[in-house]
């Protein structure tokens, strides 16, 4: 097998780098955002579903464009659908500097709605972009997705507790003009920096081809739609309004709460490849990981609900059960993130990809809007069962997920 030299593979760690400092800074804005929105508008009166609702195209939007995002990486290259998604990101901030008579229902809705398909687009082509740009085995394209997925959720609980403290030192509308120049800077010295012709494929795909037949990644998209859908179903709403109006935190408590979480969630996430190497000799992990793990992660949000409905001290438990769900959520999230690039082949990755995330999107679409029917008729004690509803489901799913025989024997055998 040929070997590539330093000089070689200096490039391909540049480019990796570059995308992932890009992906970085998008994150930031991402992060922000959600928090600026759940805080402002549930300060403006709003209830927690009308909340939901203002998510909703913004994650129905995600799934349309995992769909035609993946065909259209594979079509144009996925450096320019990653800019794409910059671009979008920034008009999305800039739109919800309108005067409050301006905000209406509708016009939050589709201001989020390009959010979402910004996030997406730019989401699917960074970690698409991981398996070109990647070389030495499972074991180190394992490394590297875990790097990049794990650091992009560190820094998107850093947007969330930017987007609280800005909201309470500038303002709405300041806190999201200062998110948008910062994402337009990075999007222009990205642009110069990265090769045009990553992930583009040789022959046109026909956008039929988006629809995996491989069933290893068909079941896997299944286990992802419940696995976000397990999380953003007391995480979005249910959550950060319970500790406002419940537990009596300011918004900067919730921010930073949540900030904190979600940083150690990706920290978690980074390391991933290292907590749970055992076994693997090297290679990535298999189906039987993911299985293992999805039991495992199911013990929280069950064990959060009945804690609070035995009436132990309610901020305890959710601090304690946040800090174990986050720790077991991101080795799951790690795992999956890892096996749809393995099962990939080089040639159809960014369409696996984005079919893989839009099943990621449906799921958070959703979690989120039953997170806000759920807390409005349940509580966040009904938001926890059906979180671990949905985990069960996920855990079931995980069934049948082969396992990565290192470097041949790929489950994407798929051809056309």
């Amino acid at each position: 097998m040929p070997t590539l030299s330093n000089a070689e593979l200096h490039p391909s760690l540049f480019h990796y780098l570059v995308v992932t400092a890009g992906y970085w800074a998008f994150t930031i804005t991402d992060g922000a955002i959600r928090m600026l929105v759940v805080l402002y508008f549930h300060l403006l009166g709003y209830s927690p579903f009308e909340v939901a609702m203002l998510f909703l195209f913004y994650e129905f939007f995600g799934i349309v464009t995992n769909l035609v995002g993946g065909w259209l990486g594979a079509r144009i290259g996925l450096n320019l659908t990653m800019h794409i998604g910059m671009g979008l990101q920034v008009l999305a901030l800039l739109a919800l500097t309108v005067p409050d008579p301006w905000l209406t229902v509708p016009y939050v809705m589709a201001a989020q709605a390009l959010s979402g398909i910004a996030k997406d687009l730019n989401k699917m082509s960074a970690k698409a972009s991981v398996k070109y740009l990647s070389s030495g085995g499972e074991g180190k394209l394992f490394k590297w997705v875990a790097i990049l997925t794990g650091s992009k959720n560190a820094l998107k609980g850093a947007g969330f507790f930017i987007g609280a403290a800005l909201l309470e030192s500038v303002g709405f509308r300041g806190a999201l003009a200062l998110l948008a120049g910062m994402l337009a800077m990075v999007l222009i010295v990205t642009a110069l920096l990265l090769p045009s012709a990553v992930g583009k494929m040789k022959s046109k795909p026909k956008f039929t081809q988006v629809f995996s037949k491989v069933p290893a990644i068909n079941r896997l998209a299944a286990a992802r739609f419940f696995l976000f859908g397990s999380r953003d179903v007391w995480f979005v709403v249910g959550l950060p309004v319970f500790l406002y109006e419940v537990l009596g935190w300011s918004f900067s408590q919730v921010g930073g709460f949540l900030a904190l979480w979600v940083i150690g969630y990706g920290l978690v996430q980074a390391n991933a490849p290292r907590l749970i190497r055992k076994g693997h000799h090297g290679h990535g992990p298999g189906g039987d990981t993911a299985r293992l793990w999805a039991f495992v992660l199911l013990l929280f949000p069950a064990g959060i609900a009945l804690g609070l409905q035995q009436g132990w001290p309610a901020q305890w438990v959710l601090i304690v059960g946040l800090i174990l769900f986050g720790i077991v959520f991101a080795i799951n999230s790690a795992v999956h993130s890892y096996l749809i690039l393995a099962y990939s082949d080089h040639e159809r990755v960014s369409m696996n990809v984005g079919f893989y995330y839009m099943a990621n999107a449906g799921g958070r679409l959703a979690g989120t809007v039953l997170s806000g029917w759920a807390y409005q008729a349940q509580g966040l004690e009904g938001c926890l069962w059906w979180s671990a509803t949905f985990v069960l489901a996920t855990a079931l799913l995980s069934f049948g997920l082969p396992q990565i025989d290192e470097g041949h024997n790929q489950p994407d055998t798929q051809k056309g």
